[in-house]
């Protein structure tokens, strides 16, 4: 499809003209802007123009939804035609984060560390949720597993569920290496750092509370110093102080020690010093505030039950917008590994159900038939767990079936919650979610995904009736 000229020119206009573009790039879907004022968009101009799809703001960057294919036509007209210099997605988010606070870099610093795991995450969730059919009693015949009755199936599971755990048993491996990777130091010191952590010489994290009421942890005696000697198993703070630290060593070594040197002397050094302030101080600190924030949380949710559902369910949304449920990714991964089960990652699922089911909405609201197909394909996608089309391509420029997604999701956050529900896993964030549901909650989880689905969508439609008549 040949782009129009004119759409391009017009694009660049609506965003404030060329002199406030300071960066361009774009990805599969979307142009990708760092504006030197956002507040010069214009939005209503910006939502006349064809090519459009939709647009949002996140973490300083402004992004207009163009579509595959299309978006690099665009992409070449709207450089051709301003003279600015093509872009990588590195450039475009290096000039928007000076325009963050220091709290959005701190949010936008989790993100770059956690979101190039999700596929390895995402995957296992998927495959547990797969093991999780096959070994679930009751799920097939009352009281027995599949594989019990089909036992030539048990070994098939055992596979599965090896490959489905490498992900979540190695997790410090990976965090280790996309966290020292982002603070800039050498990726592979960051592999070596979070394997490192879970050695098998140490006592598995898993096994750390038997050991402690048995009296059979065992130490270390550094010099005087008396240090467990625990490994950190599917732990996220030990690791990710960790790897900072180790990069900032490896940074300020590499400043300092001559090329001729630097191979023998910069990666022993770091390894060594960042080993032992892990074992001795970081670990055993961190290891502690992530037992806190487990406990915190679990007491909220144990105590508060509805409350806790209520608003984790109403404000998800919210937290995506700003980009903070980044955040929780490290706080689901940190119950799974202290309990087993996350209480949390449901509820986002079904925040993510419930803005699908609200962009639906709209196209039996909206006489745009431009709108009417952008909600259909936004509400299938957020229904398959990535919920910014839906956000910031429909439900937001509207806000009642925004709103509407956020009451859905509270009310069926207070449900799921009330009746316990947990994932043993991360899995995809829509309706397949459910393989990630331990299988004793899916009874619960499908009614809180009934009224995900069907009271955004009756909340928007009757609202956007009423805004109408």
């Amino acid at each position: 499809m040949p782009v129009n000229k004119q759409s391009v020119e017009q694009i660049i206009q609506a965003v404030g003209g060329k002199g406030n573009i300071a960066a361009a790039t774009h990805c599969v879907t979307r142009l990708r802007l760092a504006l030197k004022d956002e507040s010069k968009v214009d939005e209503k101009d910006l939502e006349k123009i064809d090519v459009v799809k939709g647009f949002f703001s996140v973490n300083g960057q402004f992004q207009i939804v163009i579509g595959p294919g299309l978006v690099n036509k665009v992409y070449d007209q709207l450089v051709e035609m301003t003279g600015i210099k093509r872009a990588t997605k590195q450039d475009i988010k290096d000039a928007a984060e000076k325009k963050l606070n220091p709290l959005q870099r701190a949010v936008k610093t989790l993100a770059d560390i956690f979101i190039p795991l999700l596929p390895a995450i995402v995957t296992a969730g998927l495959l547990m949720g797969i093991n999780n059919v096959l070994t679930g009693k009751g799920i097939f015949f009352p009281d027995r597993a599949f594989v019990d009755v089909y036992t030539n199936w048990k070994d098939f599971a055992d596979v599965i569920n090896l490959i489905a755990n490498t992900a979540f048993t190695f997790l410090p491996g990976l965090i280790g290496w996309s966290a020292v990777r982002r603070f800039g130091g050498s990726e592979l010191l960051g592999i070596v750092l979070g394997l490192m952590l879970i050695h098998p010489a140490l006592l598995n994290a898993w096994d750390y509370g038997k050991a402690v009421s048995s009296g059979t942890v065992p130490y270390w005696d550094l010099f005087g110093l008396h240090i467990a000697k625990i490994g950190y198993q599917g732990q996220v703070l030990p690791v990710l102080l960790s790897s900072y630290v180790l990069a900032k060593i490896e940074i300020f070594l590499s400043k300092r020690i001559p090329d001729a040197f630097k191979l023998l002397l910069v990666a022993p050094i770091t390894l060594l010093v960042t080993g032992f302030l892990s074992f001795v101080i970081i670990g055993p600190l961190t290891f502690s505030i992530g037992k806190a924030i487990t406990a915190a949380f679990v007491a909220i949710f144990d105590h508060f039950p509805a409350l806790g559902g209520l608003i984790y369910g109403g404000l998800y949304a919210l937290l995506v917008v700003t980009g903070m449920h980044h955040t929780f990714l490290a706080v689901d991964l940190q119950l799974i590994a202290s309990t087993g089960a996350t209480f949390l990652w449901p509820i986002l699922a079904l925040s993510n159900i419930s803005q699908g089911s609200a962009a639906l909405a709209m196209t039996l609201v909206s006489k745009d038939e431009k709108l009417k197909g952008m909600s259909v394909t936004s509400a299938i996608s957020a229904y398959l767990g990535i919920t910014e089309p839906a956000m910031f391509g429909v439900n937001l420029r509207f806000r009642y079936p925004f709103i509407s997604a956020m009451i859905g999701s509270a009310i069926a956050g207070v449900f799921i919650t009330i009746n316990k529900v947990k994932a043993s896993s991360i899995g995809v964030g829509g309706i397949p979610g459910f393989l990630s549901i331990l299988p004793q909650n899916w009874g619960a989880f499908f009614i809180g995904m009934g009224v995900a689905l069907v009271i955004p969508f009756v909340l928007t439609l009757v609202w956007g009736k009423l805004k109408r008549a």
